[in-house]
């Protein structure tokens, strides 16, 4: 069969010249589904109860902040909340939205596929997501991991079973993201529409290739690590017991060779999603294109590079410590070369000031304010001092909640309508843009001075000297947590309320504002023929076997 004029009713994906057709029942419809926009959906649902899951521990540990000697949780309890909560944000929100959301999402439209290459291990991947998340929060039922997100030995060779639970649910959350690892770069390398080189690919797609790259090089480290860690605890081999002749510092090595690159996992996606969005809403062509592309792929090849620098204070030695904190200044460049063009292209502008450009500005100065902060500690002196306080827990969360998850909210007010068909409320966007972003940072910012002051991190009781600034930023935490109920009313409200968006309500140029919205379960009745770039705004849209009218309705 043709895939470029394949009929329509039986069209749903293809591999060569493979084709399924849709769905006839509900469960295969929209629980065991192969539509990789369902998935989507499905990792978007699963995700967010995660992330609820894990804000509620962290309100909990604010709420035992709130004073320097608390007793809403016990030291225990508190341990393992932390613990957990890191755990969850990295791998079960953050990482499962950014990729098994988005990409699933947007990337096979971006490339005028029908599906992704293998939409059975496509499945499959989501699948082994919820067990996961299971599993990990279960661990509190036996007592749940207390070394944090880290889980550094030999403090997690010592606890109970729940840390056991720990591992095989990271592992699950691993072999998830290699699975869709290997399904993403396949689909981008041999699926793209005819005349789609990887020139003229939208940014996003560079984002999700690399990350796919990543995921599938640095997790089987994490894997190695993994299984290290619990065949130790469950047969007693000494990968880590330095008593029996392991090396607790292994672990170290081996954890965060997979871990930094995932600082750029959770973070590539985001990249991609800041770059469609902003062309978009100042109505002209993204500055350096090129540059923005090729330093997705710089930083990739960068991340493996820069383990060590976690590991300043354990012992390495002077010249690995040089070699690592120039390693780790060096990654800054092609991270600064994005954000110079994207403000570029913000530059003398048409800026229309809707909800998701409002997200990516957010994103713009809190990611950078934590890029600057992660230079501070590329230094071993400055390391050395701050490592251990809550100016890394500041750091780390400019980093990955200013970056990351203001970057999944712009994805998801600006590509709601492509998934539900409908608009969200902008006024609502907007109070939630404003009062998350005031709260985040009155939560955070504060962390760097008391952390400088050598406020210790991960503590459940502190020195009462910190105790004003530790209540301001509890309540500070309290406000951001109801920030996302707002985001959650609009939701709720645009599935029965929402104004109808049409295929196009942005004025996009990519090939998924090309389509009906929602799209259909084949994506393209025929497979575009792509002839220029994608931002190119003011010149013809660049695509052939296309319904033109699609793309010229009115921009709300």
């Amino acid at each position: 069969m043709n895939e470029q004029s394949a009929p329509v009713g039986t069209v749903a994906s293809h591999v060569g010249g493979h084709i399924h057709p849709p769905p006839d029942s509900f469960v295969k419809k929209y629980i065991f589904s192969l539509d990789h926009k369902v998935i989507a959906v499905q990792y978007f649902i699963t995700g967010g109860l995660f992330f609820i899951l894990a804000g509620l521990l962290a309100e909990l540990m604010r709420a035992q902040l709130m004073g320097p000697n608390n007793h809403v949780l016990s030291v225990e309890t508190y341990n393992e909340a932390y613990s957990v909560h890191g755990s969850a944000m990295v791998w079960l929100v953050i990482i499962p939205l950014l990729t098994g959301g988005f990409g699933n999402l947007v990337m096979p439209l971006q490339i005028g596929a029908r599906d992704v290459a293998f939409p059975w291990l496509n499945m499959l991947s989501f699948w082994l997501f919820p067990p996961a998340g299971i599993l990990l929060f279960a661990s509190f039922l036996f007592g749940a991991p207390q070394a944090g997100w880290t889980e550094y030995p030999p403090i997690s060779l010592q606890m109970p079973f729940g840390t056991s639970l720990w591992c095989l649910a990271i592992f699950l959350i691993g072999v998830s993201a290699t699975i869709t690892g290997l399904n993403f770069l396949v689909t981008i390398v041999k699926m793209r529409a005819p005349g789609m080189t990887y020139t003229r690919m939208p940014l996003f797609v560079w984002a999700t290739g690399t990350t796919a790259l990543l995921s599938m090089i640095a997790t089987a480290n994490l894997s190695a690590a993994l299984a290290g860690l619990f065949i130790e605890r469950t047969f007693g081999v000494p990968f880590y017991n330095v008593a029996r002749g392991g090396a607790p510092v292994l672990w170290q090595h081996v954890f965060w060779f997979y871990s930094h690159p995932a600082v750029y996992i959770m973070i590539l996606p985001a990249f991609g999603i800041v770059s469609e969005i902003i062309p978009t809403f100042v109505r002209r062509p993204i500055f350096g294109y090129k540059m923005i592309a090729y330093s997705s792929a710089a930083i990739g090849l960068l991340s493996f590079m820069v383990w060590a620098h976690h590991m300043f204070t354990s012992g390495l030695a002077h010249w690995e410590q040089l070699l690592f904190m120039a390693l780790t200044m060096a990654i800054a460049i092609p991270t600064g070369i994005k954000i110079f063009s994207w403000v570029a292209t913000l530059w003398g502008g048409k800026i229309r000031l809707d909800t998701p450009l409002l997200f990516v500005l957010g994103f713009l100065s809190t990611f950078t304010f934590g890029g600057i902060t992660g230079i501070m500690l590329a230094s071993v002196p400055a390391d050395i001092h701050e490592h251990g306080t809550y100016f890394v827990v500041a750091h780390l969360h400019y980093v990955l909640f200013g970056g990351s998850v203001f970057g999944i909210f712009a994805g998801l007010y600006y590509w709601w309508p492509k998934m539900t068909g409908r608009l969200l409320d902008e006024r609502l966007g907007k109070i939630h843009f404003w009062l998350m972003f005031t709260a985040f940072n009155a939560t955070f910012l504060p962390m760097h001075w008391i952390g400088l002051l050598g406020m210790p991190r991960r503590v459940a009781t502190y020195d009462p000297v910190y105790a004003g600034t530790n209540e301001f930023v509890s309540i500070s935490a309290f406000v951001l947590g109801f920030s996302f109920l707002i985001f959650l009313y609009n939701a709720l409200r645009s599935a029965r309320h929402g104004e109808i968006a049409g295929p196009n309500p942005w004025g996009a140029r990519t090939l998924e504002w090309m389509i009906p919205s929602p799209a259909p379960y084949y994506n393209f009745k025929d497979i575009p023929i792509v002839l220029s770039g994608p931002y190119e705004y003011g010149a013809p849209l660049p695509y052939a076997n296309i319904r033109q009218d699609l793309a010229t309705v009115p921009v709300h």
